[in-house]
């Protein structure tokens, strides 16, 4: 730490997506989630945070991997799937660079895109052996990167506590998870979307949780107020320290209107040749002829206008090193006035999605990159740390209770409970009731019938992925949604019904265990906890 630092400032990025995997079929639109963002967002963070590595740049970053993430990320038939398509997607940038050889202008971007593809493939392979969590495990041994977890399927954890049980299992499995991968416990927790509600602190507590991260309203309404604001972290009754967000750093970052991804030079994400180009040109690369994006696209924000102009590279990486400057400039500035007013050096948490940079941001990982190395090299006034490094400087803080509090539209639940999803909760409490019942009824199961518990309790995991919801309010792929939903919900209704009956079927609970293969080291006794307190 800089002797003359003010403050600190420490980046949080959420690393999430839905667990999709159907072993059966590769015929399915939503695999393209994991592969796109693989090549998007997490091979290219991964040589930023790498890169600053072997530079020897001083810093300290947070990333959190959701548990459904770490399953997709290391399993080999995932991994096979994601050669397949960037393979793909290199024979397509192939036919690119001969395509628009004529073109001064779009030519250098095809041969961008198949360079891109190509240290895709290449370092997916040979550096990180297809398992791209072996990158994030090294960066946290160096120091640099401390990896936290969340929640076991990224459960929305305050419309669950109507049964205590089920947000403990959420919260358990997701531990447990982060374990098997890392061999470590995770000192922090990213509750799905921010979601707290009090109470769930004391399971966090229990879990050996040390930190979480709420909405800025979740520590600024906390009882009774905070003295620092967002600007210290409070301790909840259970000893687990709650940091809130803050609203300058995250309004400059994600604001559509005012946010730097918006910036006119920057590569505008819906203009892809999957949608301009000739159907039968992109056919062989594209789902059963569905247009979708293919990751190659040669035009820029340019403005609110269907005319855009082509993407300049230059010029956009130079936009991204004026707006890392502005941001290290505000957060000086920021921080300077906060140690002038406080008694204790503040922070500012700047939590973020990490699918926005480089996915829907696509110069957001060489903004990252920028800021980092600015940070230590041209300012003093703050320093970039984790959580737990604050609160190793500072041990004393205030005793609070957050607010009810998420990251969603409006700031509460709405997002997650509407007209459009309000229908599956009555669904997932009485799955939930039920699978407690089944727990504390074969507290000592075995063989087939513990392998039927523990399929049980994934299947309901899985029906209680906040992801559901929100695209069922969202529009986008509602029918999958609600299919995945009802699909998840059925398999544990028949599951129930077989081990209530005495009837468990093992080549059902085989075919189950095949199909939806997420957490591996599965305990369905997570059900029935000796203590659980989250109300």
């Amino acid at each position: 730490m800089k002797e003359s630092t003010k403050g600190f400032l420490a980046i949080i990025l959420h690393a999430h997506l839905p667990y999709v995997r159907h072993p059966d079929t590769t015929d399915f639109l939503e695999g393209i989630w994991l592969n796109e963002t693989i090549t998007e967002t997490y091979i290219p963070l991964l040589d930023v945070l790498n890169g600053l590595v072997a530079d020897g740049i001083e810093f300290r970053i947070t990333v959190s991997l959701s548990p459904p993430l770490m399953a997709m990320l290391s399993d080999p038939i995932l991994q096979q799937r994601y050669i397949d398509h960037i393979s793909r997607q290199i024979e397509l940038s192939e036919k690119e660079v001969q395509r628009t050889s004529w073109d001064s202008q779009i030519h250098p971007l095809a041969i961008m895109y198949r360079e891109r593809f190509y240290h895709a493939r290449e370092v997916f392979e040979s550096r990180y052996g297809r398992n791209l969590l072996n990158g994030f495990a090294h960066l946290q041994r160096s120091g640099a990167v401390e990896l936290i977890t969340s929640a076991a399927t990224h459960g929305f954890l305050p419309l669950m506590d109507l049964v205590e049980e089920s947000v403990s299992a959420q919260i358990a499995v997701g531990v447990n998870s982060y374990r098997s991968h890392f061999n470590t416990e995770p000192a922090g927790f990213w509750l799905p979307e921010c979601g707290f509600s009090p109470g769930v602190d004391q399971v966090l507590a229990q879990h050996g949780i040390k930190y979480t991260i709420t909405d800025t309203h979740g520590v600024l309404h906390a009882s009774p107020r905070p003295r620092y604001g967002v600007y210290a972290p409070i301790y909840c009754r259970s000893g687990v320290a709650v940091f809130g967000r803050d609203v300058e750093s995250s309004k400059q970052v994600w604001s559509a209107d005012e946010g730097y991804p918006g910036d006119f030079d920057y590569r505008d994400f819906y203009r892809d040749i999957g949608f301009d180009l000739d159907l039968e040109y992109v056919r062989p690369y594209i789902h059963r002829g569905t247009r979708v994006h293919t990751g190659i696209k040669y035009h820029r924000v340019t403005g609110k206008t269907d005319d855009k102009a082509v993407y300049n590279r230059q010029a956009a990486l130079n936009k991204a090193m004026i707006h890392a400057g502005n941001f290290m400039f505000n957060r000086e500035r920021q921080i300077e006035f906060l140690a002038s007013i406080l008694d204790r050096k503040p922070i500012v948490v700047a939590p973020y999605d990490a699918e926005l940079f480089g996915h829907w941001w696509f110069e957001g990982p060489e903004w990252l990159d920028m800021l980092i190395r600015k940070s230590v090299s041209e300012q003093n006034i703050y320093t970039l740390i984790t959580p737990s490094d604050y609160l190793r400087i500072y041990e004393r803080n205030q005793v609070a209770t957050p607010s009810m509090s998420s990251w969603g539209y409006k700031g509460y639940c709405e997002v997650w409970l509407n007209e459009t999803n309000d229908w599956i909760y009555r669904h997932l409490h009485r799955a939930s009731r039920q699978m407690v019942e089944l727990a504390r009824k074969y507290r000592r199961a075995d063989g087939l019938l513990r392998r039927a518990l523990n399929q049980a309790a994934r299947e309901l995991l899985l029906a209680q992925s906040s992801d559901w919801a929100f695209i069922m309010k969202t529009g986008t792929m509602v029918d999958y949604a609600v299919r995945r939903t009802r699909n998840h919900l059925g398999r544990f209704s028949e599951l129930y019904s077989q081990i209530t009956q005495n009837r468990v079927d093992p080549e059902y609970v085989a075919h189950l265990e095949w199909k939806d293969a997420i957490f591996e080291n599965m305990d369905y006794s997570v059900y029935a906890p000796q203590r659980v307190s989250a109300s």
